[in-house]
């Protein structure tokens, strides 16, 4: 048996990995975002046969991968929560900050933080993360405003990125 090499197969997959990198990178930091982009296309490939066919397969990746990246951002921050302070005082910050963006994030009902991940980390339109999630553009306009205020409300936004001269 002959195996025929599909150019096409490998243009839409390298375009999928690009998908679920950024938005691993966005959610979990760069030293997770391979990893996670990985596994989520292990997934995407097993699935192939069906995700092929979706009109928005980009946003469904985009999901895999964000629902990936916090599953593995939770255990970053409960690792975190073990060591030691660090003696960086950057990298303590850095770190601080992904975590409790992560942690405000994850606090957020479940259709607000789809679409803040779809929308503002996958960087899908407004009409993708719509159809991605099932609701309307209006209804993603909505949980994304009030996504976005609850997280303002739960951190100290000015003083969590202000940054020393």
């Amino acid at each position: 048996m002959e195996i025929r090499h599909d150019p096409s197969f490998d243009a839409a997959f390298d375009e999928l990995f690009a998908v679920a990198e950024r938005v691993a990178r966005r959610v979990a930091g760069a030293a997770a975002a391979e990893d996670i982009a990985a596994e989520v296309m292990g997934r995407t490939l097993a699935r192939w046969s069906k995700v092929r066919s979706l009109p928005h397969r980009q946003a469904w990746v985009a999901r895999v991968a964000f629902h990936e990246a916090l599953d593995v951002s939770r255990r970053q921050r409960r690792q975190l929560e073990r060591l030691p302070v660090l003696s960086s005082r950057d990298l303590a910050e850095d770190l601080t900050t992904r975590v409790m963006l992560n942690d405000s994030l994850a606090r957020l009902p479940k259709r607000q933080r789809e679409v803040v991940g779809l929308r503002y980390l996958a960087d899908l339109s407004e009409a993708d993360t719509a159809q991605q999630v099932g609701i309307t553009v209006g209804s993603v306009k909505q949980h994304g405003r009030r996504a976005l205020q609850s997280m303002r409300e739960r951190l100290d936004v000015d003083r969590l990125f202000e940054r020393e001269e």
